[in-house]
Order: C-alpha cells, then sequence, then structure tokens
C-alpha cells in the first residue's frame, strides 16, 4: 500500500512563500505522475500542477508563474513551492501519485493566505 504524507503548510500573509513536501513509502520511480490538487471550503477539490516520470511539468493557469512543482526520487519526496501567495491560494492541499491505473492520495495540508 502506498502512503502519502503532506507537510509545509501553514498561515502566510499575502505576497508570501511556503514549500509542501509530499514524502512516499514506495519507491517514486515506479510513480508515472504526481500531482497537487487543492480544495477550498465550499468548492470542489481542483487540480494545481503535476511533474511527470519524464520530469514534464504543467500547471493550473491561476497559479502558473507562482508555483513550481519538482521531485526529489532519491528522497521519495515530490514538492510544491509556493511564491507570491495569494487569499485565493487558500484551500487544504493534496498530493496525489499515479502508478499504472492506480491513485494515492495524502491526508492533505492546510494553507491559510492572510490578505
Amino acid at each position: 500500500q502506498v502512503q502519502l504524507v503532506e507537510s509545509g503548510g501553514g498561515l502566510v500573509q499575502a505576497g508570501g512563500s511556503l514549500r509542501l513536501a509530499c514524502t512516499t513509502t514506495t519507491d517514486m520511480t515506479s510513480i508515472n505522475v504526481m500531482a497537487w490538487h487543492r480544495q477550498a471550503p465550499g468548492k470542489p477539490r481542483e487540480w494545481v500542477a503535476e511533474v511527470s516520470d519524464s520530469n514534464t511539468a504543467i500547471y493550473k493557469a491561476a497559479v502558473k508563474g507562482r508555483f513550481t512543482v519538482s521531485r526529489d526520487n532519491a528522497k521519495n519526496t515530490f514538492y510544491l513551492q509556493m511564491i507570491n501567495l495569494k487569499p485565493e491560494d487558500t484551500a487544504v492541499y493534496y498530493c496525489n501519485a499515479h502508478i499504472g491505473k492506480s491513485r494515492y492520495w495524502g491526508q492533505g495540508t492546510q494553507v491559510t493566505v492572510s490578505s
């Protein structure tokens, strides 16, 4: 069973930065895609960004230029670097791993951006 554990969330002022980490219990070379999603209060969960096993990264338009995804296979960890945070980025952030047709989720980490 693959487990994902997020960390790095917190409270930050608008314009600030945070780096989220997602550590896995499995060899990351077996993971095809690692993605970040988020869910704001009262809204559905939405995809934010992902990076493939070939290190191709793609982003939601609203975060492009401010968020950067990366993966460190040696540490079994996947990152989401966020800069210039905005109040509308406030949400619970979840990491998500694709292994073949299987999908695995972390428990989420809260990010709160104050204005």
